[in-house]
């Protein structure tokens, strides 16, 4: 994938040299947004809940936060809303219902109406809003190319071709500034890559690719310098003003020169609007209320100011009364302006004879299944190669290795051969499980963030996963068992070897497959460790090789252990029941020549050498499919929106 990714990129560049700015052609369905009364209530958590269950019905109501407190607007295509407001004041919440993007877990409280066109928020909609989050969801192992191509593969339609989509990226590489990076790493946080603006603006490209009708954007200058932010804010005031775009941003304190590109303003104080309307009219409504800036300031400071309850220059004076005259004033004097303006709106259905056809076209899948599955397999092999063969995994598994084949070397001791594979069961036990543990909680942003966009099917993102990790997760095995196999006491044909080494590989791909379903099911990478440990050390105590005689009260255990299956299965890849060895008297000297059978001893006795192998094979085989099923189901609540 990757040298093909690379073969079209150069193909599709000679094509963007010339006009590239076909790429932000003006939408074919402009999007009229509207907000009316707009209230978000959020409901404790069950850890607050606890704390809440002595307390009067009075308290319990209070604990109940109001985050949006009745918001209302109206943005047109070819219009650009700030939103501002202090930190706390409920824009972002506000962006993200907009986007159709909050979280459905039930402690959530959404009442008021949004419409697209006169629509409520649709899987079609979905298709057609590009939304750029404050911080940056990327993958750090890929580049600016690769992660925009990859981008375009998922979400531009089946009727462009690859090259086309390919050439689709390219271009809005070379429109968004990024061409002189696009061939370095993005980075994160713990790898070096390219700077804070070019990941930005990479974010952004992201959302272009597909030619959204509305682009929504959270706080896209934070952590910018002055010029990087003017670039970006200039760049989004002209996809709207020559696009016909509705564009819509959260930002903290844009600069005078950023405060007069946006076409409107609302500005909120804890949840509550104090101002909506035209971005060049805003100074005019305050003085016009008695609140003026004392002295010439950059009036997006002058705003924030007035939603801290800080009136000019005097920060002595009782902020919640001035916060309250400013709320009391906005449904006085503008809001039913507002309101008014909504009615007033001809939607987009109203005027279009082609809404159908084109909901029809937003509604489906951008690309087949199959499409859906290469493509993600290709992008998860390129992201996860690095890290399932990083020098220290490596290394690691090499030197427990060759100290295993040191401690067990060339023994002849039968109780020794049974430690062994004991341990090879516990270590590719352990190791796997808690190597997938972390892979959903790991991945939970971005299968949030790629979800929420109608990007693929959750089937198409866990198949791909489930078959790119077998090659990963089974080499390291391999090596570690074509080392210690040999340098041990183990049987040394090719039958008992390769044997085994199912065995092994079978145990691997069980726990790798339990861990996986942990890490769904728990979505946090603290918890889902602890619950793995007790879990693991449950399936190794009651493998068979510490606890003889289990109490039947708990003996149930051991029908679930995926060590005890691994580990009987191990013995019989090794051990027939009619073999025999020097019994324990005998080789203490005092028992002649006595021998006994392989089966009757005390740590192969409980496994009942010879019987059930088909049994424990097929345990194994259900576990497999059964855990993941179990992690599949989970994630479904994953990226599930309002």
């Amino acid at each position: 994938m990757g040298t093909e990714v690379a073969a079209d990129i150069e193909a599709a560049t000679a094509q963007v040299n010339g006009d590239d700015s076909t790429i932000f052609k003006k939408p074919t369905r402009p999007v009229t947004l509207k907000f009316e009364d707009v209230v978000y209530k959020i409901k404790p958590s069950k850890k607050e809940g606890l704390s809440l269950l002595m307390k009067t019905r009075k308290q319990k109501a209070q604990a109940e936060k109001t985050i949006l407190k009745g918001v209302t607007g109206v943005v047109f295509p070819g219009e650009m809303l700030a939103m501002l407001g202090p930190s706390g004041s409920g824009k972002t919440t506000l962006l993200t219902a907009l986007g159709g993007r909050l979280d459905d877990n039930g402690r959530h409280q959404l009442t008021g109406k949004i419409t697209y066109n006169g629509k409520p928020f649709s899987n079609a909609m979905k298709r057609n809003t590009g939304f750029v989050p404050q911080h940056e969801i990327m993958y750090p192992q890929l580049t600016v190319t690769e992660t925009l191509v990859f981008s375009a593969l998922l979400r531009l339609p089946r009727s462009l071709t690859k090259s086309e989509k390919v050439t689709q990226a390219e271009a809005v590489i070379a429109q968004l500034g990024l061409s002189k990076c696009k061939n370095s790493l993005v980075g994160g946080a713990w790898m070096r890559g390219v700077s804070g603006g070019e990941r930005k603006r990479v974010s952004i490209g992201q959302e272009m690719l597909i030619n959204p009708s509305l682009l929504l954007l959270d706080e896209p200058t934070s952590g910018l310098d002055s010029t990087t932010a003017q670039r970006i804010v200039s760049r989004m005031w002209e996809l709207s003003q020559d696009g016909g775009r509705t564009v819509v941003m959260t930002i903290h304190q844009p600069s005078s020169r950023l405060f007069y590109m946006f076409d409107k303003v609302l500005l909120l104080c804890e949840g509550s609007p104090l101002y909506f309307g035209r971005g060049s009219e805003v100074m005019n409504y305050f003085s016009s209320i008695g609140f003026s800036p004392s002295v010439a300031m950059n009036p997006s400071d002058f705003l924030l100011d007035l939603a801290n309850g800080v009136p000019g220059d005097d920060s002595r004076g009782n902020q919640a009364a001035v916060k309250e005259i400013l709320v009391s004033s906005f449904k006085t004097n503008l809001l039913e302006t507002v309101k008014e303006e909504l009615r007033e709106t001809k939607t987009e259905d109203d005027v279009s004879a082609n809404s159908a056809g084109e909901e029809k076209h937003y509604k489906g899948w951008s690309i087949s299944w199959w499409e859906q599955f290469t493509v993600l397999l290709n992008r998860g092999l390129k992201q996860r190669k690095s890290d399932s063969f990083s020098g220290l995994k490596v290394g690691q598994i090499l030197a427990v290795a060759f100290l295993t084949g040191a401690l067990w070397w060339k023994s002849v001791d039968l109780q020794d051969q049974i430690g062994l594979l004991f341990f090879c069961s516990s270590f590719w036990g352990f190791f796997p499980l808690f190597q997938a543990i972390f892979t959903f909680p790991a991945e939970k942003k971005m299968l949030k963030k790629e979800r929420s966009s109608g990007m693929y099917r959750l089937s198409s993102f866990f198949m791909a996963r489930t078959a790119g990790d077998l090659p990963m997760e089974l080499v390291l095995p391999t090596v570690f068992m074509l080392i210690t196999y040999w340098m041990a006491g183990l049987k040394p044909t090719p039958g008992h070897f390769f044997s085994t080494l199912l065995v092994i590989l079978l145990c691997v791909l069980v726990c790798q497959s339990l861990g996986l379903a942990i890490g769904a099911i728990v979505m946090d990478q603290k918890s889902a460790t602890t619950l793995g440990s007790v879990i693991m050390l449950s399936f190794l105590l009651a493998g068979g090789f510490y606890v003889r005689h289990v109490p039947k009260f708990i003996g149930w255990i051991k029908y679930v252990s995926i060590g005890q299956y691994t580990y009987k299965l191990l013995l019989e890849t090794q051990f027939k029941p009619e073999e025999t060895y020097l019994c324990p008297s005998a080789a203490a000297g005092g028992g002649g020549g006595m021998v006994c059978l392989v089966k009757d001893h005390p740590s192969i006795e409980r496994a009942e050498l010879g019987k059930h192998v088909t049994l424990s094979v097929v345990a194994l085989l259900i576990m497999l499919v059964g855990y993941r099923l179990i992690a599949y189901v989970a994630l479904m609540r994953v990226g599930r929106t309002k």
